[in-house]
């Protein structure tokens, strides 16, 4: 199997109000189509480290390769880019535009990467939108959307610019557990059929139980693996 991302003693310092070492020597590696779910109490480090993997932030120690690209030491419009073309994002909050259909909130990402035309996109959109079963809502407002749906065209936002991976930080803590099942089973067959890698931070032990793999946090390090 392909490894799509490698993380090689990852350490991460707090400077306030006194230096604290909150990732301590953190190593893994995730393949090309697994669902990694990283799991561990309040505090353990875990939406640290995701963002850190999702190269967001930057000021860490240690190695962090993404497609076979090191990209400790890039420059922050560099690694803008290349989170735009290969990364997802899906957060506990969906963060659409309220003033914005669900199709138009779907076609930002792309808008702003510049690879197709205004037409491809929307294209494009509309098909994410599908996949999601959110397709007869495209024209509708976000802000009118129930939770749940606006959780899916969240992902179907993540999901425009086709992401080696789609990094996710406790994706259904908003939701009911009729939802969260909608949502883990988008993820599940986007591993499962479209070989997208899914690495999420999550407190729903349901939902870590169905990933492919597990990763446990305690103050910092990873005690399984």
């Amino acid at each position: 199997m392909e490894t799509i991302l490698k993380a090689s003693g990852i350490v991460k310092y707090f400077n306030e109000p006194e230096p604290f070492k909150v990732l301590k020597e953190v190593s893994f590696e995730v393949m090309k189509g697994q669902f990694l779910s990283i799991v561990g109490k309040s505090g353990c480090g875990k939406s640290t480290l995701l963002y850190i993997l999702s190269t967001m932030d930057t000021d860490f120690e240690g190695e962090l390769e993404i497609r076979g690209e090191q990209l400790r030491g890039w420059k922050q419009n560099d690694l803008a880019r290349f989170r735009n073309e290969n990364l997802g994002f899906v957060f506990q909050f969906h963060y659409l535009l309220p003033e914005f259909t669900a199709l138009k909130n779907v076609m930002l990402p792309a808008l702003k990467l510049g690879k197709f035309s205004t037409e491809e996109v929307e294209t494009r959109a509309i098909a994410k939108l599908r996949m999601v079963g959110m397709d007869s809502y495209a024209k509708k407002l976000s802000s009118r959307l129930s939770g749940g749906q606006q959780q899916r065209v969240a992902i179907a936002r993540a999901l425009i610019n086709d992401p080696a991976i789609i990094m996710c930080d406790e994706p259904t803590g908003n939701l009911d557990k009729a939802n969260s099942q909608k949502v883990f089973e988008i993820f599940h067959q986007l591993a499962r059929e479209n070989h997208q890698t899914i690495v999420t931070v999550t407190h729903d032990t349901d939902f870590a139980g169905g990933s492919d793999y597990i990763v446990e946090m305690q103050d910092g390090q990873i005690i399984r693996a």
